[in-house]
């Protein structure tokens, strides 16, 4: 305990945020032993998602020491790897800017030119000015859909895409071999504030998605969801010749304390009630969301069915329309360019590669594998995430698939057609995929590795009368993918053509998620009945795997 006691006291005496260092002073006052021990019994690690956890004082929070630290191992790496230059991004959560700024103060010091984006800007502004600067590495300080109390760091490399083994295990043994803070020098001034220029270049690279002179006639509602996207995806729109989205009034304002909503994520529940309310009143032809970094998308479109009047695409969903208008546009090159997504996204994306002549790939969760991918030129990820231009922006990028689907919607507009007309023609084309996901939120992230070696002692053998013909450890490699952890069952039935479940812990959020796809033929001119079936199955291995896992 006096060395718990010790540490801490040693923490905040070279804390250089007066902030934290209040707080932790606090603490140590009220000889809080279960807070301290929560908040120094580890140190965050940095990995393949960077770093990312809730504020606060201390090795196992997100805090300017923690960040000084690890800006510190950053550029110890760029200057062994002969790296010259970073480019640093910020959203408009609680600190951002500040962390922001140390790391830029950090890698100058370190005799790196450090860029600062002008303002708080979306994270695939800060994807695409590392190659469009040509810069050796990218720094963005967000925490993406994370709740408010959280933030995080996450790093490039020079080619725009975000670390992977064995660059982050590199980068986290300089961080490890940082001394006393003190021994960090952060310069006074010398790094770069970029001007608004680098913005418009983004801009105009991302309207270069769409195809010139095609129709724009489209009125939309659009939530940033208290986030940073409002003013770049209105410029966006503006330059491609849509007219402005009618922005939902309570979230359109950066807000780092997401007061509207519980979690800022337009995938959880109540999340989208204010942009449904909103588009009640405007009767728009679309509803678009970004995330607070506007590097996802999300839409809905309207259905008298829906209790809100409004449906929620899901990510499979919007996935499968931006791959098949790239191929409706001719602008994918068969025998040459290559569709990908990870292995818990729908396997529709394959078929309608398959049917298009291109190339396709499973890569593992997370836009750092997509973006990999050799002749990539659509990558996308259930979690909303879509990558439509992989040489401007070598991530996932909410603001131009935001462009590309609606053109595609203003397109099918004027055929008198809609985005739900596509989808039942690719379920007659293709067998209809539908897909669901089970999640669970725990406040002991050990429960998470209870459940998957339980799962590994006992895999399931039937799951909501499907049989499981194959179970494969995702650890061991399977698919020719590199190790992972996760477990991946295959599922057959009367009912279905095909069946699939995965199961794996989030990399970002204390969360066991569980990702199902069935398969069900489409009869001749019905995919509502196959529609109808494929949700009775969901609903059932839904209650079945919860009931097998202990969820």
């Amino acid at each position: 305990m006096e060395d718990l006691f010790a540490r801490a006291q040693a923490w905040a005496d070279e804390d250089p945020d007066p902030q934290t260092r209040a707080e932790l002073t606090a603490l140590l006052a009220e000889r809080d032993l279960p807070e301290l021990t929560a908040r120094f019994g580890g140190t965050l690690e940095f990995g393949t998602a960077g770093l990312r956890g809730a504020l606060g004082a201390g090795p196992m929070r997100m805090n300017r020491a923690v960040v000084i630290r690890a800006a510190a191992g950053l550029a110890a790496y760029l200057r062994k790897n002969a790296g010259a230059a970073t480019v640093i991004g910020y959203d408009a959560r609680h600190k951002s800017y500040d962390f922001a700024r140390d790391t830029a103060a950090v890698m100058t010091a370190a005799g790196l030119r450090a860029y600062l984006l002008p303002r708080p800007l979306p994270t695939p502004v800060l994807a695409y000015a590392i190659r469009h600067l040509g810069a050796d590495a990218g720094v963005m300080v967000t925490a993406s859909h994370n709740p408010p109390q959280d933030n995080g760091y996450k790093v490039y490399l020079g080619d725009g895409s975000q670390i992977v083994p064995p660059a982050d295990a590199e980068i986290a043994a300089e961080i490890a071999a940082i001394g006393p803070l003190a021994s960090v020098t952060l310069a006074a001034d010398g790094w770069e504030v970029l001007g608004e220029d680098v913005v418009t270049a983004y801009l105009h690279r991302a309207v270069g998605v769409l195809a010139p002179g095609g129709p724009r006639e489209l009125s939309t509602v659009y939530t940033p969801m208290h986030g940073v996207g409002l003013g770049t995806l209105n410029a966006a729109f503006a330059l491609a010749g849509f007219a402005e989205p009618l922005a939902v009034a309570e979230q359109a304002a950066p807000d780092p304390d997401f007061p509207t909503v519980a979690f800022p994520n337009p995938e959880e529940p109540g999340a989208m009630d204010l942009a449904f309310k909103t588009a009640r009143d405007a009767n728009p032809d679309l509803v678009i969301a970004n995330d607070p970094d506007a590097d996802r998308c999300a839409v809905a479109v309207p259905d008298p069915a829906a209790d809100a009047g409004w449906r929620m695409l899901r990510g499979d969903e919007l996935g499968a329309l931006l791959a098949a208008h790239l191929v409706r546009r001719g602008a994918a090159v068969p025998g040459q360019d290559v569709f990908a997504a990870s292995i818990v996204s729908s396997s529709l994306l394959s078929k309608i590669a398959a049917a298009a002549g291109l190339g396709y790939e499973d890569t593992l969760t997370g836009f750092k594998w997509i973006a990999r991918v050799p002749g990539l030129r659509y990558g996308y990820e259930e979690a909303l995430g879509y990558c439509v231009d992989p040489a401007g922006v070598r991530d996932k990028d909410g603001i131009s698939a935001a462009l590309l689907i609606a053109e595609l919607a203003a397109e099918l507009r004027q055929e008198g057609r809609t985005l739900a007309d596509v989808l039942d023609e690719l379920a007659v084309a293709h067998g209809l995929h539908a897909t669901d996901q089970l999640s669970a939120r725990v406040a002991d992230v050990s429960l998470i590795a209870d459940v998957m070696a339980r799962l590994r002692s006992h895999p399931p053998e039937r799951l909501a009368g499907l049989d499981v013909v194959s179970a494969e450890d995702l650890l061991d490699g399977a698919g020719g993918l590199p190790p992972t952890d996760g477990l991946r069952y295959r599922l057959a039935g009367d009912a279905v053509s095909a069946a699939r479940i995965v199961v794996r812990p989030s990399g970002t959020e204390p969360k066991l998620k569980c990702y199902l796809e069935v398969v069900v033929p489409v009869p001749p001119a019905a995919p509502a009945t196959a529609r109808t079936t494929a949700t009775t199955l969901l609903t059932a291995l839904k209650s079945a795997l919860a009931s097998t896992a202990g969820l």
